[in-house]
């Protein structure tokens, strides 16, 4: 289902007194002192482990391990390769790079 280079789409869930602009989904919780919302991170396959498992790489270079069935992990569209282009690690480049 993912392969090495694949862009994917992580929604992480997060709590915070001020969500920043990419907040989707904002609900303020009962005593209404913080929110809890989605953030959408975009990220690239970096190599793929045993049991189900994909880890994942962010544009700074932190390493993620997912479950591949996990429901917040998808693959991106056409149009949000297109739109997003430049959220997404340049993986690609460095690689070639250093194999030279």
């Amino acid at each position: 289902m993912y392969k090495k280079g694949d862009w994917v789409i992580y929604r992480v869930s997060k709590v915070s007194s001020h969500p920043g602009p990419r907040a989707e989904h904002v609900s303020p919780e009962p005593r209404g002192e913080h929110y809890t919302y989605d953030v959408d991170k975009f990220w690239v396959v970096d190599d793929l482990e045993d049991h189900g498992k994909v880890r994942l790489r962010t544009r700074r270079g932190k390493a993620h391990v997912i479950e591949v069935d996990n429901p917040r992990l998808r693959h991106a569209s056409w149009w949000e390769r297109i739109w997003y282009r430049d959220r997404f690690p340049q993986l690609a480049a460095e690689d070639e790079v250093a194999q030279a």
